[in-house]
């Protein structure tokens, strides 16, 4: 989205090159061409990503990109004048690619990182000036951050621009104590050895400092956070104030949070003070996300919390003081969008009517502050407006918002329906369609479809479990059918959804026509029903959700159309990590399993993720061992079918080594594959294709 919020760019590519058109939102119409390669004098140049500079007067072009991690990437940097026609590389190409280019929001300047240290480019004047001189692979880290933080805390820049581009706030890493762990490439004469810093749940963390570079004294001053301690610094993030800065700090167990807001005025002197404005604690753990946006009035800011029990959006003063709780009920905001601070709304998608479900809303917040500048008193729910649902359609719905939310892009699917994309104003009203996958809706009419059917059923403890269920297309309710779950079942993630699921909703129809019942269960743990439903498995990963899974198949297994005898399961992941204590300790249940890069042992994984919801090996060693199913490979009865990436960098296929080991002691056949040099999404050319064939054949086979 362009600044006016009524227009739009989108690359388009032909035969001789690549182009950025510009286009009305409210027409679709093409306006301008706003830059051609055909235009420059570069042969076969190439961009992949490109953003504006504030005054949308210069692009920056990302070519040749190199992926690092799940987030990260490096590329060569060039910037190009929309006005001169001038296209210039940010720096030299000898001397190497650059991550993380931005830039500056007043000056013709552009930010990078290269080899773990902060850069700035100054186009008019055609320097390169470098910030930091201590950046070193392993051990040093300037502008950019550590494996552990980009997987788990879902953010990889690591450097912020001030709002009058005067200094910049920076992360500083120091990963030298971290244990390294390495991964064998084989894709040349002798395998290839990458190593990288990777902290296992106990193991120690990076030293995380914030800095804050002055451009004018030229200056570095480093923010008090207490950078000694055993913490993290999940964001940092400019207020509308250049002076202020705000940091977040969390306690390495996740149940304290803290804004603190640096006074960079004076960013010169050696060491910034701050001050706690705003401090949130649970009995379990936090979660961090990117909804914390400060007001152009320089008094307020929203962030959304699960403090009162569901996820929902507060509007605080910026002293800390709660103004008002914008939503309120027992439903969940999925996804908060942003504020519309020229009509005081806020955009967000929730969960309201039915947590299989998400529609777009939005809400007029205007009257909160008045009323609390009247009252002095938190604003409730029950004195707003109610939420205004702009996708009043029963799906699932995700919205695109231009800059001034005057339009959103809306990508509407539902289980048996593929995306349908429109344009919407901000009160919902469909402008124009965009897409309507008509012609895969015809396709997808000649299969022989047999749609998903969604319900629920109680276990023995009273919990409610939603459910989906595609049956053979040809079905008699007189015959029993053998079954395969389809199991994720991480801490907030959910599979049982109104969405249209693309590849793997075809290969569970195939499935289904090959006379399996295909069944997917959103166990305990699960988001869109509360924080005590999601959170009820704190400290014990895998236990409530093993016994949700057998009680899944007693369920189903007592319908008249199931053979109870013939019960199958399947995961990726979190979801391979289920399917692989299901068939140990669910062994007298389920008589198959697939585990795709599956964890074993929660003592393999990474610190953020496996401690927020585990707390460390050493204070809760029992909540580790009792549910890892590498400690329960005697029970195994059934099939059992475990693959693994070898250049898997987050879950590494040390998981399954040592699983093969347990297996091998207790004297357990099973089949196992590997993919060398293959990550955890297992692809590249034919090799989902082989997988999901050799998935296929082993269920075919074995059930």
């Amino acid at each position: 989205s362009l600044k006016d919020g009524k227009h739009y760019t989108s690359i388009g590519r032909d035969g001789n090159g690549q182009f950025l058109v510009k286009y009305a939102y409210e027409t679709g119409l093409a306006v301008d061409t706003i830059f051609s390669t055909n235009d420059i004098d570069r042969e076969n140049f190439r961009f992949s990503d490109y953003t504006y500079n504030p005054d949308e007067t210069k692009l920056l072009l990302a070519t040749e990109r190199e992926s690092i991690y799940r987030r990260s990437s490096k590329s060569h940097y060039f910037a190009y004048d929309l006005n001169e026609k001038k296209l210039v590389p940010i720096t030299g190409f000898s001397k190497g690619k650059q991550q993380l280019a931005a830039f500056s929001p007043t000056a013709n300047q552009v930010a990078f990182v290269r080899d773990n240290d902060l850069y700035i480019s100054d186009l008019d004047e055609n320097t390169e000036e470098q910030l930091t001189t201590d950046g070193k692979w392993g051990e040093i880290i300037n502008g950019a951050i550590d494996w552990v933080y980009e997987e788990e805390f879902s953010f990889h820049r690591g450097f912020y621009w001030s709002p009058d581009g005067s200094k910049i706030g920076y992360y500083k890493f120091d990963e030298s104590d971290v244990p390294e762990f390495n991964i064998t490439y084989y894709n040349d004469l002798y395998p290839e050895n990458y190593n990288f810093k990777y902290p296992k749940a106990g193991e120690k963390n990076s030293e995380v400092r914030v800095m804050v570079y002055d451009l004018a004294s030229n200056s570095h001053a480093e923010v008090d956070v207490n950078s000694e301690a055993d913490q993290y610094i999940p964001r940092i993030k400019w207020t509308k104030n250049s002076d202020l800065l705000c940091v977040m700090r969390m306690n390495r167990l996740q149940n304290k949070l803290e804004f603190l807001l640096a006074n960079t005025k004076n960013a010169s002197e050696d060491e910034i003070s701050v001050e706690t404005v705003y401090t949130e604690t649970a009995e379990t753990y936090i979660e961090i996300n990117d909804n914390l946006i400060f007001l152009d009035d320089e008094k307020h800011f929203v962030w959304n919390s699960e403090k009162d029990g569901w996820n929902h959006i507060y509007l605080f003063d910026m002293d800390g003081s709660e103004v008002a709780r914008l939503t309120g009920g027992d439903w969940e905001v999925i996804e908060f969008y942003g504020v519309d601070q020229e009509n005081m709304r806020v955009f967000f998608s929730a969960a309201i009517g039915s947590p299989i479900e998400k529609e777009i809303y939005s809400l007029d917040f205007e009257k909160a502050i008045q009323k609390f500048k009247k009252t002095g008193k938190t604003v409730q729910p029950s004195e707003l407006p109610k939420p205004k649902n702009l996708t009043p359609n029963g799906h699932t719905n995700s919205a695109a918002f231009s800059n001034t939310f005057s339009y959103f892009i809306n990508f509407e699917s539902a289980a048996n329906q593929p995306n349908h994309i429109t344009l919407r104003d901000a009160r919902g009203k469909t402008v124009r369609d965009l897409k309507d996958n008509s012609e895969l809706k015809k396709k997808v009419e000649k299969l022989d479809i047999n749609p998903k059917e969604f319900g629920a059923f109680k276990t023995e403890a009273g919990h409610e479990l939603n459910y989906w269920m595609i049956k053979p297309p040809v079905f008699d309710p007189e015959k029993e059918y053998p079954v395969m779950f389809m199991i994720y079942g991480g801490p907030g993630s959910n599979t049982v959804s109104n969405s249209w699921g693309g590849s793997n909703y075809f290969w569970h129809q195939m499935l289904a026509q090959s006379g399996f019942v295909i069944i997917s269960v959103d166990p305990r743990g699960t988001m869109r029903r509360g924080r005590d439903f999601k959170h009820s498995t704190y400290r014990q990963l895998g236990k409530l959700e093993t016994e949700d899974l057998i009680y899944s198949a007693k369920h189903f297994g007592n319908l008249d159309y199931i053979d109870a005898d013939r019960l199958g399961i399947m995961g990726w992941s979190y979801g391979g990590y289920m399917s692989s204590l299901a068939l140990t300790k669910g062994a007298d249940y389920f008589k198959l399993g697939i585990a795709v890069a599956p964890v074993t042992n929660w003592r393999f994984y990474d610190t953020i993720y496996t401690e927020r919801f585990m707390r460390t090996p050493q204070e809760n060693a029992s909540g580790y061992d009792d549910n890892s199913p590498i400690n329960h490979v005697d029970k195994l009865k059934g099939h059992y079918l475990l693959v693994h990436g070898a250049a898997d960098d987050n879950v590494h296929h040390q998981n399954t080594m040592e699983m093969i080991n347990a297996l091998v002691e207790a004297d357990k056949q099973f089949d196992l594959f590997l993919y060398p040099d293959r990550n955890h999404g297992i692809y590249g050319g034919n090799t989902r294709y082989h997988l999901y064939t050799k998935m296929t054949n082993f269920i075919k086979e074995n059930l």
